[in-house]
């Protein structure tokens, strides 16, 4: 492939898909678990099971819709055509998750628990393509290093824009109906999110072109089960989302319960946001400057290290605690671009390996990975809620419960962290020299079959 920059507008573009995935993905992180237990009223014990066992359903869907994009074949290219065709029912259905229906309290569950298999699989079928798509953009390290900071930069101001804005638009759509605000609040935003979807796919263009896969299902899966460096990232990925949705799951009890004012929220969380607009600008200087497999796993010690601190903030100093946040917020969005970029190189380092691309299954089982830490999150946070005997309606939580929200906010992110760096430090071996190696012997390859394509004899017939 000729290589060549990427324009801003581009790059923008790209960014704006996951700015749309963000608005919905952080909000079901940070509000649904909130949402089902204190406004649906269902218990916080079954949220958490529901949460995980969604994932069963992932372990199927997220495989299939990667050998299907895989598959695909359009004039507009393996993975485009599934972010537009899927943003309106993705939509829908997230309006359709936040709704409150008055049914029994069995019909609720059964509810609940539909709407929001009905959403994981919606959110499959759009962001498996779309992260693939950043496979295929470009295959110059440096151009998928400048466009994963983009992405991230605009990722967190999407998330940033759901979450900080939809408290106050749960008070202005629905007044004292907090049922009716969480419905409206969330169409609002899907409607910013479709825009965004659109701006992506009008936007990008699939340059590197691989011819659709033939091989089978079991054949695709055991070339990426062999990838070593695959799995390891994929490792990375579970703790990477089990940290931060743990503590974001934990976020509203946490300022509700320990810092005792849930009119701070707002503001707590837009720090973190801000931080996280930070940590993804620097992404490209620093991984400039720096080979990005130290920069990840150096930011994840220190995450482990602040997140261990922040245990140990006396109750009442919310000053410390908005500064943790904020360098938090800096230091773990730096190392998310980088992740991403580490998962486009090992689709690089199977090909060279075995022969063969496997872009949309790769992030089809990275997406996967990441639901299962999204879930293990949701549910880890249901389950402690439940055993320390949570009470939403209660004035006061008992001490046991106070202890594993401060533990779910500071420790649990802590453990996840410091596996993250020892795991990059000792077993992911895709650094700069090694991959530079890759590279080139990868494009010397493809240079050799373009030669080897332009000597065959043409029919007279043609």
């Amino acid at each position: 492939m000729k290589r060549e920059v990427l324009s801003v507008k581009e790059k923008i573009g790209y960014g704006m898909g996951d700015a749309a995935s963000h608005i919905i993905f952080d909000n079901v992180m940070l509000y649904m678990m909130f949402f089902y237990t204190d406004i649906f009223g269902i218990p916080a014990g079954f949220v958490g099971t529901m949460f995980l066992l969604a994932r069963a359903l992932d372990a199927i869907s997220d495989p299939c819709m990667g050998l299907i994009a895989d598959r695909t074949r359009s004039r507009w290219g393996k993975f485009r055509p599934w972010i537009i065709f899927g943003a309106i029912p993705f939509g829908i259905v997230c309006v359709l998750a936040y709704s409150s229906p008055d049914l029994s309290h069995n019909g609720k569950l059964i509810y609940a628990a539909v709407t929001y298999t009905l959403l994981t699989l919606l959110y499959t079928i759009v962001n498996i393509p779309y992260c693939a798509l950043g496979g295929v953009i470009t295959d110059d390290p440096k151009q998928r290093i400048s466009l994963q900071s983009w992405r991230f930069v605009l990722a967190t101001a999407g998330g940033m824009l759901s979450t900080v804005l939809m408290m106050p638009l749960v008070k202005l759509i629905g007044g004292e109906d907090k049922a009716f605000g969480f419905q409206g609040g969330i169409a609002v935003l899907s409607v910013v999110a479709f825009l965004m979807l659109a701006f992506c796919f009008f936007t990008t263009k699939e340059r590197i072109q691989v011819p659709p896969s033939t091989a089978s299902m079991r054949e695709d899966l055991r070339d990426i089960w062999q990838n070593d460096q695959w799995r390891i990232v994929g490792l990375l990925t579970i703790l990477n989302i089990l940290a931060v949705c743990v503590r974001g799951g934990a976020m509203m009890y946490y300022v509700t319960w320990i810092m005792g004012d849930a009119a701070l929220f707002a503001a707590f969380l837009g720090t973190y946001c801000v931080g996280n607009l930070i940590g993804s600008a620097l992404a490209k200087p620093l991984t400039d400057w720096k080979c990005k497999v130290s920069v990840f796993w150096w930011t994840n010690a220190a995450l482990a290290v602040l997140s261990v601190a922040m245990f140990f903030v006396p109750l009442n100093d919310d000053i410390t605690m908005f500064l943790f946040i904020f360098v938090i917020g800096v230091l773990h969005q730096l190392v998310t671009p980088i992740q991403w970029v580490m998962m486009s190189d090992t689709v690089d380092y199977g090909e060279w390996r075995n022969g063969k691309r496997l872009t949309g299954i790769s992030f089809a089982g990275t997406l996967f990975v990441l639901k299962l830490g999204l879930a293990l999150g949701g549910a880890l946070i249901g389950w402690m809620l439940a055993g320390g005997g949570y009470d939403a309606a209660a004035k006061t939580q008992n001490s046991a419960t106070i202890s594993i929200i401060i533990a779910l906010f500071t420790l649990v992110p802590a453990v996840c962290y410091l596996l993250s760096a020892v795991i990059a430090r000792r077993y992911y071996t895709l650094k700069t020299p090694y991959l530079a190696k890759i590279m080139s012997e990868l494009a010397q390859g493809a240079r050799r079959h373009q030669q080897e394509f332009e000597q065959l004899p043409v029919s007279k017939e043609l």
